[in-house]
């Protein structure tokens, strides 16, 4: 790591002396660089042009700084920030970043330390390397899409958790650390090529060997898919739903006692799971959600309130841990005994010519290196959340 410190107003963190540049747009990308944030990372995010600055709710702890990288001053100012910086995340689909003055070889020449993560679809090799996508494209190509879902109807995507979030913010984070680690002692930087579709084959480690099995025979049908009757949801009288996932054997009797429904079924055999389904159904649709997540609290039946996303925010359990957070804030993760993550306030302001100026470039320079942000009328891609009309 470079040693820098973090401005004044950065929390310490575990991440604390490191710089990353983040070049990053749509989702994964900015989501990454959250979660350095939150570990205390000095992040700059660099906009400029028609890209201007979307998705506010991943861009907590984020100094925000615009540069035009078609003059020569502009790419003078992000060579300069790379030579401060111990990580670059970008998003561009492969040979843009290049083409920008931004490629990894041309940064890496800069600054040898540097980790240069690219976060793309497909990744930098292959037929499709230079196709687009989105989260459902690499869903449906990682087998992922074609196991969601009821068997008579149409695949149905989990938002798009799996391959955005997971498969490429998670994944790039976690490539991110481990290459800073490494950095320390062979004081080399190296290059991540983070693609979602490879993050979405990985997340199915373990679910692949299953598919056409008895536990996961097709679409809508196995042990996880939601459709057994130890392991799904339930309709309760007033339209809300519980949600059981009493697998093993001493959580199914724990929730089958509870409900004083008599001896113990054998949960695993076939044939008792139209009568388990039946039982079940009709109790839970007896009371209401609230009158069962009572009833269970506490106990080791494995049984939820199903809770819509307005709701999360005052459940004991989500409440008592994260007091602070709700649906603009979401929490900072995960737990650390003495260097934790903290979520830090939004800053959207631009900040361009502070930090040119601590590289200590000249205000003529400054000036023609500044990208004013795009109206929001001239900005490419969608708008979030978009307009509908």
């Amino acid at each position: 790591m470079s040693g820098k410190s973090d401005p004044a107003d950065h929390p310490a963190g575990p991440l604390r002396g490191v710089r990353v540049i983040d070049l990053s747009r749509l989702a994964p990308g900015p989501y990454c660089t959250m979660l350095l944030a939150d570990l205390g990372a000095d992040v700059i995010t660099v906009g400029g042009g028609r890209a201007g600055m979307a998705f506010h709710e991943l861009s907590r702890g984020k100094r925000f700084i615009s540069l035009n990288l078609k003059t020569a001053a502009g790419k003078a100012a992000l060579h300069g920030l790379v030579k401060s910086a111990d990580v670059l995340v970008e998003s561009y689909r492969p040979g843009v970043a290049a083409r920008l003055g931004a490629g990894y070889e041309e940064l890496a020449a800069l600054n040898p330390a540097l980790v240069y993560c690219s976060i793309t679809g497909f990744g930098q090799t292959g037929p499709r390397a230079q196709e687009a996508g989105h989260d459902l494209t690499y869903l449906a190509l990682s087998g992922v899409l074609g196991g969601l879902g009821p068997a008579d109807g149409p695949p149905v995507p989990p938002l798009n958790l799996v391959a955005d979030f997971a498969g490429g913010s998670l994944m790039a984070a976690i490539g991110i650390l481990a290459a800073v680690i490494e950095s320390r002692s062979s004081g080399k930087g190296q290059y991540i090529d983070a693609a979602m579709l490879d993050g979405a084959l990985s997340l199915m480690a373990m679910h692949f060997p299953l598919w056409r099995t008895p536990v996961w025979p097709g679409r809508g049908d196995g042990l996880l898919a939601g459709d057994k009757p130890f392991y799904r949801s339930y309709r309760c009288a007033d339209g809300k739903y519980v949600t059981v996932g009493a697998l093993e054997n001493h959580f199914f009797a724990t929730l089958w006692t509870m409900l004083d429904l008599g001896e113990v079924p054998d949960h695993m055999a076939v044939a008792n799971w139209p009568e388990i389904e039946r039982r079940l159904g009709e109790t839970f649709a007896s009371q209401p959600r609230d009158h069962w997540a009572s009833h269970f609290a506490g106990s080791d039946a494995c049984v939820a309130p199903t809770l819509e996303p307005h709701e999360i925010w005052e459940e004991p359990h989500i409440r008592a841990r994260h007091p602070d957070s709700g649906p603009d804030r979401v929490p900072a993760v995960p737990h650390l005994s003495r260097t934790p993550a903290i979520a830090r306030p939004l800053d959207l302001n631009d900040h361009t010519v502070t930090i040119l100026r601590e590289l200590g470039m000249e205000e003529e320079d400054i000036r023609t290196a500044h990208a004013p942000v795009a109206e929001k009328s001239d900005r490419q891609g969608l708008d979030w959340p978009p307009s509908f009309r």
